[in-house]
């Protein structure tokens, strides 16, 4: 069973996430932080990371360069929904950061899996 890291701080994404990724039967373990994320990902080890990119105590930016150091390779989901600037700001930084796809909240479901499944080639 492949395991899937969620960071994001809002409760309503990490459970609606958690419930359609454990339906077509990914293991799920979710963080509210890149702080929490990143000690989820030593201690576990992912095959893919879902990350919001405007969280508390390290934002996904910051997330996905310290996870690209420790594997390079690691496939990374990245989504946002604005902050204080545009979403798509976020999302182009993350794209050059190494982000595998990027989605503006709220994304299409469907969509979402397509990438979860090509990514981790199930």
């Amino acid at each position: 069973m492949k395991r899937i890291l969620i960071a994001d701080d809002e409760p309503l994404i990490r459970t609606m996430l958690t419930k359609l990724l454990n339906r077509e039967g990914f293991d799920i373990t979710t963080a509210c932080n890149g702080k929490e994320a990143i000690d989820h990902f030593v201690n576990e080890s992912p095959e893919l990371v879902i990350t919001d990119l405007v969280m508390p105590e390290k934002e996904g930016i910051e997330l996905i360069r310290e996870l690209k150091k420790i594997n390079s390779n690691l496939p990374i989901i990245a989504m946002s929904g604005g902050g204080m600037a545009d979403s798509k700001i976020y999302l182009n930084t993350a794209s050059l950061l190494g982000a595998a796809a990027v989605f503006e909240k709220p994304f299409e479901n469907e969509k979402l899996l397509s990438d979860v499944h090509k990514l981790l080639n199930t």
